[in-house]
């Protein structure tokens, strides 16, 4: 698609034979020949760049320029000037114009400029796209979960992100280690630059010094030319050490001074390098237990032990697994193109029931086989693994009779209509749907079961 420029001068004849000169080198071009005539077609058009003269009668540039920064502030404006007014142009440009051209001009000269700003329209249009990309996925929304364990855990990364502090994350194996570093960096004045992901463990011992801090030509062989490591592709940003437990101790004091100084020399160099990285690491070790083991060094230790947050496993938040499935799911059927919407209540029933042992990596993979084989709107119960309907029916066997089944009955419902106001905030009607039931019925079971509506349900 050709890009669009808009020419703004009062003479109209002028504007419209540089309009001309610039179709001729594949930029379609209009020409107007007021301020007003260029605001209305703005509005009325997909314009990138706008090229105007900055004396007109009436109103000029610098006016135009003032009223499209209101409501196009990333609009790219060029200011044509005769060669007495370059101071003006100047200024406009330090206002937020992007470039002036001095009359007279050549059409190249022109067409190079506008070809600049097009090139910063289309890096700041894809800056924004990664941008929004980045804090939709790492934005705290994300982090998803309303029981107490989780709702600690952000509390904790509210308390880090704005600080330099290094911060230890704890947690068993796909607890969302990973995910919680990422929202730190991401919420952090240090978001605009690298966030340098490095798994420990699944880097080769001779390896993951190199890895980590880079190698000098000849170094060892192979190292054929000087490589940068993954420190100082952090430099200003967040590297983050996954699975640090597994760490070898040969490199373990290396990195304990990188940390304390800022400092790393590359394999094979005695120069330093000095660098700004903030330091997150994450184990599901117990680090404390390798210390005394001497498995793990106790300085290093007590250097990345600054902040530490350990997060719960699923089966110790098992209320905030409907919310977590629902987000997946929708994640799952959006990029499958698939119309599922939603799980069956006997469904959602067999995964609280289940324990979840490979947390919420194993929620994920579940509820992506679920989007994968249903059939209708909603994942139903044969749609998830069998080892979770397996687990539901353990369970619900294992489960003894009750001594009254009415009081139980009614104990469960009481529950359910309860756990329905809170989620609905109370509102009778919105509850009454959750449950599949009329508001009439509803307010019957309030009654039946003394169920009075206000901060503190029932």
């Amino acid at each position: 698609m050709r890009p669009v420029v808009l020419i703004v001068d009062d003479e109209l004849r002028l504007a419209e034979v540089l309009a001309l000169a610039l179709e001729a080198r594949d930029i379609e071009a209009f020409a107007v020949n007021s301020v007003v005539a260029a605001e209305d077609f703005v509005r009325a058009n997909a314009v990138d760049v706008v090229l105007t003269d900055l004396r007109m009668p009436e109103l000029g540039g610098r006016e135009l320029l003032h009223r499209l920064r209101v409501n196009r502030p990333d609009l790219p404006i060029i200011i044509m000037t005769a060669y007495a007014s370059v101071r003006d142009a100047v200024d406009l440009v330090k206002d937020g114009a992007f470039d002036y051209v001095s009359k007279p001009f050549e059409v190249d000269d022109v067409v190079a400029t506008i070809n600049r700003a097009l090139r910063l329209g289309e890096t700041l249009d894809e800056n924004r796209r990664l941008r929004r990309e980045i804090e939709q996925k790492f934005h705290f929304d994300n982090l998803i979960g309303d029981s107490p364990a989780f709702q600690q855990v952000l509390r904790q990364i509210t308390e880090v992100c704005s600080s330099r502090a290094t911060v230890l994350i704890q947690g068993e194996s796909g607890t969302g280690k990973e995910l919680v570093a990422r929202a730190i960096h991401y919420n952090s004045p240090r978001r605009a630059k690298p966030f340098i992901p490095v798994n420990c463990a699944a880097i080769p011992e001779n390896l993951l010094e190199s890895e980590l801090f880079g190698h000098a030509r000849g170094a060892f062989t192979g190292a054929v030319a000087a490589r940068s490591g993954r420190f100082a592709a952090a430099d200003g940003g967040t590297i983050f050490l996954d699975e640090v437990g597994d760490m070898p101790l040969s490199i373990q004091p290396k990195v304990l001074r990188a940390l304390q100084e800022q400092t790393f020399e590359a394999v094979g160099s005695d120069r330093a390098t000095r660098v700004d990285a903030r330091i997150i690491v994450a184990t599901h070790k117990d680090l404390r237990r390798m210390v005394d083991d001497r498995s793990f060094r106790e300085d290093l230790y007590y250097r990345l032990n600054v902040f530490a947050m350990t997060l719960p496993a699923l089966r110790e938040r098992i209320e905030d697994v409907p919310a977590i499935a629902m987000h997946f799911l929708r994640q799952f059927a959006d990029e499958m193109g698939k119309k599922v919407v939603s799980f069956s209540p006997a469904a959602e029933t067999a995964m609280r029931a289940y324990s979840w042992p490979g947390n919420i990596r194993e929620l994920q993979n579940s509820v992506e086989r679920a989007v994968i084989v249903a059939r209708g709107t909603a994942v139903d119960l044969p749609d998830l693994p069998r080892y979770v309907l397996e687990s539901a029916s353990s369970a619900s066997a294992g489960s003894r009779l009750p001594d009254d089944l009415d009081a139980e009955l009614a104990k469960a419902e009481r529950n359910y209509i309860i756990e329905a106001l809170k989620e609905s905030q109370g509102v009778q009607v919105k509850a009454a749907a959750r449950l599949g039931i009329t508001e009439r019925s509803l307010w019957h079971r309030l009654k039946k079961h003394g169920i009075r509506i206000d901060k503190n349900i029932g």
